[in-house]
């Protein structure tokens, strides 16, 4: 229509399709009316595949004269035909959308902010693009030269519009400007923008006003694709502010403006000092931080951990990351000079922590950050961050936080540090725990200070590419470190010297973890895989640990055997946990296992289905147990696996059993039906 309703055009469009052997019918209903629109085309094809939203009125007016009609028909009008042909695109599993918008409502016009507002509107799509058109018509002739109206052809718009509707086009959400023969395709550009607010202080114009210049200034913009991006940078700023951090400038603005040049300068941010920060605590934050890694009373070794009345009441040493972090939470690296990165691309790469004495379960620490090393790794850049943390004047710990950015490599930098992971040995492990964490796990590790939306918002995690929120690499490595500190040093702190990890995959809080040990002399190598999915989470890890005072070898658990059972009684041990009290009205018995290599004694173990809800533990039975199994590290995975049969490997020798042999009948209830290797 012009400035009269009329159908002719439609008419002498559908006659001009008819006329070239096309199929075409003329639909006169409002778009308003978009379920008739749609029937229309059911009607007449018998399905919807593509559909192209041109609902153009232009009339100049002021903003306080917007016309109701113009938003009924351009805003309201293009929801109710999408909406209309959604579920049949849907059902169907194709469908592409054309918006029509204009330079007026990109870039706004006097006179036209209704139009810019309806076109602009939020579009539902199934690859839906918008294009703005600069074409003679009905629409522009009346404030257009006839002259320029006739070089504006629609034959020059049609081809793109052609092209975003074929099935072979992958574009989606975008923009595009259109006419005479020319086509451009827009983003959106945002400049680095600066915070006005600081802690505990409230926001105010005048800050706003000060900070105008930075606010607006295009220097090193940046260019969001969508609203993960565009929310991005503001994440670390919301994590600060909920853990009542300083909140200094935007990260990103910081980051740039730290240097006079762009990217990273090692010989100038190597050496570099960051603001000291103190943690004061007591009892109450490490245990609320022990539960955060997966302490439970349900086991009586961990009281120690969890009550202040206990008489070893100990802080795990893995605590030891909690004071030091404050550093990495309160953007201390964007005043670093030499340092100009983008801090929405800044990914946590390793940990290391070390012990110089057992923390306090109270007191208050200060900690002081240094620049380390700036590795170039090509494809990003890894900043290795060492931080001091004392008590008084005596060192504690010491931290290396190894921050990987994203796309700030190839500075020409060097590319390993000394610190550099040794893989695991060669060879299956010596120990092997499994923990489930639980649905809450990350949002109770997160009170002990890591308040990153990530791990709590699903909406956060969403705009990260996770289903759900996912749990702290760190919570993780805290689970994996009391692993190694149950298993090969009894629980004692004091034997915990130092512990490195990689973070290569996220968890999901619920899943289990399954902790693979590699005992060689004083170090632990480790290995941590969620359970479920045998994906590695922790990589190239190992714990070091101070020799026991007046240990002897045959009181510590042994490394070097490469068994496979270990992983099988993981599994029993697993399974236990979750049903051993239905194990223990099955089996009631205890079982002794000894597990033999080469000939020789590897392994002992213990399966108590007799008492409480059952346990499994490695080593000797505190008392007698009923039956003693004695078999090599291979026969029994082969039982296990099914390949050799019990019976026949007691007669073979293969299997040697003292105490009462009729339980031995209870293997199959142990190992095939609770197993399931």
């Amino acid at each position: 229509m012009g400035r009269e309703k009329s159908s002719a055009a439609a008419d002498k469009v559908v006659e001009e399709i008819r006329a070239k052997g096309g199929k075409a019918v003329a639909n006169y209903d409002s778009v308003e009316d978009g379920e008739k629109l749609i029937q229309t085309a059911l009607d007449t094809f018998g399905r919807i595949g593509v559909y192209y939203i041109c609902t153009a009125m232009l009339w100049l007016s002021e903003l306080i004269l917007i016309s109701n009609l113009i938003q009924r028909v351009h805003l309201r009008g293009s929801f109710l035909v999408t909406r209309a042909a959604w579920n049949h695109m849907k059902n169907q599993k194709f469908g592409r959308i054309i918006m029509t918008a204009s330079a007026a409502g990109i870039y706004g016009n006097f006179g036209q902010a209704n139009y810019s507002a309806a076109k602009l509107g939020r579009k539902y799509n199934i690859h839906c693009n918008t294009i703005a058109p600069v074409a003679g018509s009905r629409l522009t002739e009346t404030v257009m030269p006839p002259d320029l109206v006739a070089s504006l052809k629609p034959e020059y718009v049609a081809p793109l519009v052609l092209w975003l509707c074929h099935d072979q086009c992958q574009e989606n959400g975008g923009l595009f400007e259109v006419g005479a023969g020319w086509i451009g395709k827009l983003r959106w550009e945002r400049s680095q923008g600066d915070i006005v607010r600081q802690k505990n202080q409230p926001m105010n114009p005048e800050a706003v006003r000060d900070q105008w210049e930075k606010i607006c200034d295009f220097t090193d913009a940046t260019k969001p694709t969508n609203i993960q991006e565009s929310l991005q940078s503001i994440v670390s700023v919301l994590s600060r502010v909920e853990s009542e951090g300083e909140v200094g400038a935007n990260p990103t603005a910081a980051a740039a403006s730290a240097t006079s040049t762009s990217g990273i300068n090692p010989a100038e941010a190597v050496g570099q000092k960051l603001p000291p920060s103190t943690f004061s605590f007591n009892h109450t934050q490490c245990i609320l931080y022990a539960l955060g890694v997966g302490m439970s009373t349900k086991d009586p070794d961990h009281l120690r951990f969890l009550y202040e009345g206990h008489p070893d009441f100990s802080c795990l040493p893995t605590f030891g990351v909690i004071p030091s972090q404050a550093a990495m939470m309160d953007g201390g690296l964007s005043s670093v000079p030499g340092l100009n990165i983008d801090f929405t691309q800044v990914l946590h790469g390793e940990q290391y922590l070390e012990l110089y004495k057992p923390l306090p379960t109270s007191g208050q620490l200060t900690s002081e950050a240094t620049i380390a090393d700036v590795l170039d790794k090509g494809s990003g850049a890894v900043i290795l961050l060492d931080v001091n943390t004392y008590s008084g004047n005596e060192l504690v710990c010491y931290n290396q936080f190894s921050v990987f950015v994203v796309g700030a490599g190839g500075f020409g930098g060097k590319r390993t540090s000394e610190k550099a992971p040794l893989p695991p040995p060669q060879r299956a492990p010596d120990a092997v725990v499994i923990d489930s964490t639980t649905r809450d796990q990350a949002a109770l590790y997160r009170l002990s200070g890591d308040w990153n939306p990530l791990h709590i918002d699903p909406s956060f995690a969403a705009m990260g590419g996770f289903k759900a929120p996912i749990l702290h690499g760190l919570c993780s490595f805290g689970f994996a470190a009391r692993h190694v500190l149950k298993q090969f040093a009894d629980n004692d702190p004091s034997r915990f010297k130092a512990i490195k990890v990689r973070f290569v995959k996220p968890v999901m809080p619920g899943q289990s973890l399954q902790t693979e040990m590699w005992k060689e002399g004083n170090r632990i190598h480790i290995q941590c895989k969620v359970k479920e999915t045998d994906a590695v989470v922790l990589s190239g890890a190992y714990v070091d640990l101070h020799a026991a005072s007046g240990a002897s070898p045959e009181n510590l658990p042994q490394g070097g055997g490469g068994l496979q059972s270990e992983l099988v009684f993981a599994e029993i041990g697993r399974r236990i946990k979750d049903l051993g009290s239905e194990l223990v009205k099955k089996v009631n018995a205890v079982f002794s296992w000894e597990i033999t290599k080469d000939g020789k004694n590897s392994a002992q173990w213990t399966i108590d289905l007799k008492n409480g809800s059952g346990s499994l533990h490695k080593g000797p039975y505190n008392g007698k147990a009923d039956v003693t199994f004695a078999v090599s590290d291979e026969d029994f995975m082969e039982v296990v696996q099914g390949k050799l049969n019990p019976q026949k490997a007691f007669f073979s020798g293969k299997l040697k059993v003292r105490g009462n042999i009729m339980l031995s009948q209870k293997l199959e209830v142990i190992l095939k039906d609770y197993a399931k290797l």
